[in-house]
Order: structure tokens, then C-alpha cells, then sequence
């Protein structure tokens, strides 16, 4: 055995020796494994505990903050601290810290011990009103995108009342999260979570004013979201031997398997014993934590799998996204296993992505984009499906600026994914009821067990849970909600459904003053309302499309409409800084304009470092190992052909020389493509515009990069396996 392929050696047998990890599920007294239900939020600050640790009044008022976004009284800070700390010491805690979600698209924290000091340095626990409230870590150190400089150092984390508090449980010890928001000294908005908050509240005043239209007692519109989480697993053993994946989190070079996804054999397939011991032990974790995990199932590609939650209110859906992302790290270490987040960790195989599955519900328990049972709910329906439908048409620049980074630009469109062009698809019935609306006809349809009748004359009866699905639409209806495919796997979902609800907020606003125009002229209510759908509807049309998105033809038909393809992250990023997009994201108090610049920078910036990492990772690992084993492969050939040839003579050495001088070749191709990428990469760094500077990462350094991978994953295929160092496709994808 070549000392090349030992580490290769050794993680094969290594994971074949592995056997399931065994946790300890909670027992009752009788031994019995206990019911979800029976330790469901058990390290989170629920109502009942804070019923149970506060006084009733202190509760009441909590609890109003909390269901109806008002701000949270002073007064109050100092009482539910003191609750908050009593369970958290009663729980083993012994610091806490203002968990919060900079622009890094991870979580961030501080950790600060309960404990201070009395007289004669006497320590106890205190936790006080103004420690729950706000925190001060330092600002300069985040993504800022220029408004705080390192002698500028002041940021604020500020609680997320209306996110529960929970435990950090780890091997030592216990800590107390605090879900916060991340602002500047001046109040500009330094995390992820701030915007997402800001669009929960114009999108409730536009949501509720229309509501109001219909008669509706409404008080409040919460945006839901139920997010699926895709992602690989592999054995840690092979993980630790591919460098790219470590620096990166994808594989820049590695050659296509024999087998892939072809036999689709993979997908809702039997789970492994492993996983299905690593799904187990993240769900029992996050049911702690009262995160309402409800799906897990295996994925397409080979080593891919997938989990959802129930819905939740948005803001507290993102940060059990992110939850979710930190114990699925977690748990995977102990298993030997490593997560992969990355939206494209493997080529030719499907990537991984999030998909939003949205809504819009009221205080009421009414979800308003689920057709009702009578004429006015009917009508209330199509305005909030349209206003859905004019967000996507009017800002679907600035969504897809929300998915754009360097890892779903690999994802978008590879044929397994949403394409970067953002359309809707609503399903034949529904496209079928607004082309009608459209041409003023009516459709017959005499199935009652399917149809809930609207006993309007102007309008067809409306199917329940008749749409259809379309894996290739970024936007897609399907039944009583919205699912945003497009958004990556890696990403927080903060910023999508932020800029999702501010747009449909926005459409809101039209729709209302185009209605009440059109009543306050004196036409009948029904009628106003029908011809503004009508108007949404043709306005609309050219985002709407129900066919293949990975096709060519849907490509060349969506130039023709008019519609955005931004296959690259800086054309995507670039939506942000429109007038338009400025305009829209001051209007509807989402953005400053500084901040809007200022999240555009950051984005480009962490763009150009993420294929930075990327380019001198490639570097490294062609030079010295792809190389190094080439070189090695050729001098056994060129050894092998002289010996042949000393004995036999040239007779049998033709097809061997061609091999030889393919290798050769390819070596000579490597070596090009090292210098034409190390040229490339000096020209992009004497660049001193950014937006530039990350246009030519996209147009030059990527597919330099894209020319060595394809010559390496080629001297892959045919350098003798006992000299290949890096583990192969076939291994990492396929021994678990």
C-alpha cells in the first residue's frame, strides 16, 4: 500500500467498524420510555414556567408584549429577570448571555456568570432588569459593511421578547440564551434579526388595514414559516482527510462516482441505522428546547437527508431554523459523523436548500391564504393570493438578492433546484380561476365534494387542496401556502422572509388604496374588489409559470417577459442599491438607506472571501497532493513502458505511450491552470472596486478555477489508486 491512500485506507476501515450511537432517552419509574409530550420544552422559559415564576400581574403584562408586539415596560424588567434567573439556577444554569444572529449568517454569544460580588467578597447570583434587556458585545468585529470601525467598537444586543428564553446544555455545563436583536451605537441594525422584526410590523399594519375592509375583528397578522432543513452527513474520518471541505465546506475537485442518484433509490428510502441514531438524538435535543420537529426523511442525492418543523410564528421559526443548524453540528460530532450545510458540497449530485414554507395568519386562527367557506372570505382570499403574487412580480429583484451567495449560485438552477429566474406557480386551478377573472368568464364545475362554492357570479368556485406541485418553481402555492425554494441551505432565514414580507406588505398597501379609490367613487364593495384582483391578475401575469424552470425554453420565455435571470450572486446583490430598492425598503422602515449599502457591501464581501478561501484551498491541494500523486502515477507508467519496451520493443507499448502522454498532459494542463489562476487571482486583488472586484471573481476566477478541477477530477479517474490521497465520491457518499 502506497503511503498516498493510507489516510484513505484507514478511514474505510475506520467507518466500516462504526456502529450506531446510543443515547439515553428519558424513563418514567417504571422503566418506560416517556412521551415527547412529558419533557417537550423543558429548557425553555414556556408560558406555564412563566405562570409558574411570576407574578400574576408581572405575567399578564409580559404576556401582552409578547402576543402583541408592544414594547416591553421598564417596569417590568427587573421582576422577570428574577423569575428567569430562580428557574434558570433551579436548572443548573450558571451564566447567561444575549444570543443574537450577526450578518455572519451563524449565532453569536457572550457568555457572563450570574454571579457578583457582596461585602468582604462575599459572591452571590443576581441577574438584573437591565442585564435581561441589553447587553453591549463588540460591533466592530461583525460584518458592518462600514458603519462601525474598530474605534467604533459600541453595538447593543437588545431582548427578543416575543422569542422564548432558553438552555444551552453542553458537556460542563448550562447556559442561558437570550434570543436578541444586534443594533449600532445610533441604532442601525447590525444582525439578521432586526430586519425580520421591522417587516413582522409593516406587513401586520398593511395586513390588518385590509382585513378591516372585509369586517374582520382581527387585531394582529403574523407571517408563519415552516422551514425545511436539507443537508449531508458524512463519516468524520472522511471529513478530516479532505482539506477543501474543512476550509470550504464543498469538494473543489473529485470525480463523478459509478453510481450517483441515478437509480433514485436514495430518496424516502430506509433509513440507516446510524442516521437514524443521529435524527433521533437532535430531536430528542431540540423537543427540549420546544422546537416542534415533525419530519425527517432521506434525501435525494446519496448521503442527503431532510427535517421539518411544525409552523411557527416567523420570528420564532428563524431562530429555531438556527437552533436546528447548531444541534445538527452538534450531534453529528458525536456520532463521528460531519454535517455539511453547504448548498453544493458534492457536483453532480443534487445540492441542498431551504425551503420557507410560508403563510400569513391572524389572531383569529384564520390562515389567509387558505380558501374559505363563504363569498367574503373568498373574496379576502384572492386579494392576499394576488398581493402575494405582485410582491414576487414588483420586487423580485430584491428576493432574488435575499437567496444570493457564492454556495446557491453552484445550487440554482443545476437541475435539481429553483432556477435564479423568480416566477410563481399557483397549480392548474388556481391559474385556470385567474385566467378567468382575467377574461370576465365563469368555469363550471359541478363536483361539490371538491369545490367550496363562493356564490358570486362573477367568480368560479375554488378548489380545496387542488394545486399540484412544481419541484422547479422558486415560488410556489401549494394548497394554503407559499414555499420559497430558492433560499440555501446555509442561510438564516431572517433575511428572505424579511424582504418577503415587507414586499407583500407593500402589495397590501396598493391593494387597499386601489380598493378604497375605487368604493370611495361609489362602486359597490364586491365589485371594487373584483376589479382589483382583475387588474393584480394582468398585472401579475409574467411571473406567473406553471411549466419545467430547468428548462432552456422556460429561460428564453422568461427574457421575453421581462423577467430578471441573476445567475450571479454580484448581478443579484446589485437589486439592493436600486432607487427602487432603496425607496422600498425605507418606505416600509425595513432599511435605512446607509443600511441597505451597507448590507450590499457586506454581502459582496463575503462573497469575494468565500472563493478567496476557495482559490487557495484548490491551490493547496493541487499542489501538494494531486500533483504530487500524478507525478508519481506518470514515473510508474514511464518505468513500466521502458522496461516493456527493453524487453519486447515498441510492439506493445503504443497504447500505453498515449496513456503516458495523456497523464503528461494533464499535468502540463494543471500547472497552466495554476498559473493562469494565480494570475487572475493577483489581477482581482489590485482591484479597488468591490462590486468589480466580485464581478470578476464571478465572471473569471470561478471558471478558472472550474478549468483545474475539471483536469483534476480527470487524473483522478485514471492516477492508480494506491498513490490517490484524497478520499473519492464513491467512499465519503457511500460508507456510513
Amino acid at each position: 500500500m502506497s503511503s498516498n491512500s493510507a489516510g484513505r485506507t484507514w478511514a474505510i476501515q475506520e467507518v466500516s467498524r462504526r456502529t450506531p450511537r446510543v443515547f439515553n432517552w428519558p424513563v418514567d419509574k417504571d422503566g418506560n420510555a416517556r412521551k415527547v409530550s412529558d419533557f417537550y420544552g423543558i429548557n425553555t422559559f414556556t408560558g406555564k414556567t412563566m405562570r409558574d415564576k411570576l407574578p400574576k400581574n408581572i405575567y399578564s403584562r409580559l404576556q401582552e408584549t409578547i402576543k402583541k408586539g408592544t414594547k416591553l415596560d421598564k417596569s417590568l424588567a427587573n421582576e422577570v429577570a428574577h423569575g428567569i434567573k430562580e428557574w434558570a439556577l433551579e436548572n443548573g444554569v450558571t451564566h447567561f448571555t444575549h444570543w443574537f444572529q450577526p450578518q455572519t449568517g451563524l449565532t453569536a454569544e457572550k457568555h457572563d456568570a450570574f454571579i457578583t460580588y457582596e461585602y468582604e467578597g462575599v459572591v452571590i447570583e443576581r441577574f438584573s432588569g437591565s442585564q435581561l434587556i441589553q447587553s453591549e458585545p463588540d460591533a466592530s468585529s461583525f460584518p458592518s459593511g462600514g458603519m462601525r470601525a474598530t474605534f467604533e467598537a459600541r453595538g447593543y444586543t437588545a431582548w427578543d421578547a416575543s422569542s422564548p428564553i432558553f438552555i444551552n446544555e453542553d458537556a460542563n455545563g448550562k447556559t442561558l440564551c437570550i434570543p436578541s436583536v444586534f443594533i449600532s451605537y445610533y441604532g442601525q441594525a447590525l444582525d439578521n434579526k432586526t430586519p425580520l422584526l421591522r417587516s413582522m410590523v409593516t406587513l401586520n399594519a398593511s395586513a390588518l388595514k385590509v382585513l378591516k375592509l372585509f369586517g374582520s375583528k382581527a387585531e394582529r397578522v403574523v407571517p408563519t414559516l415552516g422551514a425545511e432543513q436539507e443537508y449531508f452527513l458524512i463519516d468524520q474520518a472522511f471529513y478530516n482527510l479532505r482539506p477543501d471541505l474543512i476550509s470550504a465546506g464543498r469538494t473543489l475537485i473529485g470525480a463523478k462516482p459509478p453510481k450517483g442518484q441515478e437509480l433514485e433509490d436514495h430518496y424516502f428510502g430506509s433509513i440507516k441505522d446510524r442516521i437514524l441514531a443521529f435524527m433521533q438524538e437532535v430531536e430528542f435535543e431540540l423537543y427540549k428546547l420546544g422546537v416542534p420537529m415533525k419530519t425527517r426523511h432521506n434525501e435525494v442525492a446519496p448521503s442527503q437527508y431532510e427535517t421539518a418543523p411544525i409552523f411557527e410564528e416567523v420570528n420564532v421559526a428563524a431562530d429555531h431554523n438556527q437552533m436546528t443548524m447548531e444541534m445538527l453540528r452538534a450531534v453529528a460530532k458525536r456520532h463521528n459523523l460531519a454535517l455539511l450545510l453547504h448548498e453544493k458540497p458534492f457536483a453532480g449530485i443534487n445540492g441542498s436548500g431551504k425551503h420557507n414554507n410560508w403563510a400569513l395568519s391572524d389572531d383569529l386562527g384564520n390562515n389567509l391564504l387558505e380558501p374559505g367557506k363563504t363569498p367574503s372570505e373568498n373574496l379576502q382570499f384572492l386579494v392576499f393570493l394576488v398581493a402575494s403574487l405582485k410582491a414576487v412580480h414588483k420586487r423580485s429583484g430584491v428576493m432574488r438578492a435575499a437567496i444570493a451567495g457564492s454556495g446557491n449560485d453552484h445550487r440554482l438552477g443545476a437541475n435539481e433546484a429553483p432556477p435564479a429566474i423568480i416566477s410563481a406557480f399557483l397549480g392548474e386551478q388556481l391559474t385556470g380561476i385567474l385566467d378567468d377573472i382575467e377574461k370576465g368568464e365563469v368555469t363550471a364545475q359541478n363536483s361539490e365534494e371538491r369545490l367550496i362554492a363562493m356564490g358570486i357570479s362573477q367568480l368560479p368556485d375554488i378548489t380545496r387542496d387542488y394545486t399540484d406541485r412544481n419541484r422547479t418553481s422558486p415560488f410556489a402555492f401549494t394548497g394554503n401556502k407559499f414555499e420559497f425554494r430558492a433560499v440555501a441551505s446555509s442561510a438564516s432565514v431572517s433575511v428572505p422572509m424579511a424582504y418577503l414580507n415587507a414586499a407583500v406588505g407593500e402589495a397590501l398597501d396598493e391593494l387597499y388604496d386601489a380598493i378604497t379609490a375605487k368604493t370611495g367613487g361609489g362602486t359597490e364593495f364586491k365589485k371594487a374588489i373584483l376589479e382589483v384582483v382583475r387588474d393584480a391578475v394582468i398585472e401579475t401575469k409574467s411571473v406567473r409559470f406553471e411549466g419545467n424552470g430547468y428548462s432552456q425554453e422556460w429561460v428564453e420565455e422568461a427574457a421575453r417577459r421581462g423577467l430578471l435571470n441573476l445567475a450571479k450572486t454580484p448581478e443579484a446583490l446589485a437589486q439592493l442599491v436600486t432607487p427602487s430598492a432603496i425607496e422600498f425598503f425605507e418606505k416600509k422602515g425595513i432599511f435605512t438607506p446607509e443600511e441597505v449599502e451597507a448590507r450590499y457591501h457586506v454581502n459582496l464581501e463575503r462573497y469575494i472571501k468565500d472563493i478567496e478561501i476557495e482559490v487557495h484551498a484548490l491551490k493547496d491541494i493541487v499542489r501538494s497532493m494531486v500533483m504530487p500523486a500524478a507525478f508519481q502515477y506518470q514515473e510508474r507508467l514511464a518505468t513500466s513502458i521502458k522496461s516493456v519496451r527493453d524487453i519486447l520493443g515498441d510492439k506493445y507499448t503504443t497504447e500505453q505511450t498515449k496513456e503516458l502522454t495523456n497523464v503528461a498532459a494533464a499535468i502540463s494542463r494543471l500547472q497552466e491552470g495554476l498559473v493562469t489562476l494565480s494570475h487572475k487571482y493577483e489581477q482581482a486583488e489590485s482591484m479597488e472596486d468591490v462590486p468589480a472586484q466580485a464581478a470578476f471573481f464571478a465572471s473569471d476566477i470561478m471558471p478558472a478555477m472550474s478549468d483545474i478541477r475539471e483536469v483534476a477530477d480527470y487524473l483522478e479517474e485514471v492516477v492508480a489508486d494506491d498513490l490517490w490521497p484524497l478520499p473519492k465520491y464513491r467512499e465519503i457518499l457511500f460508507i456510513v
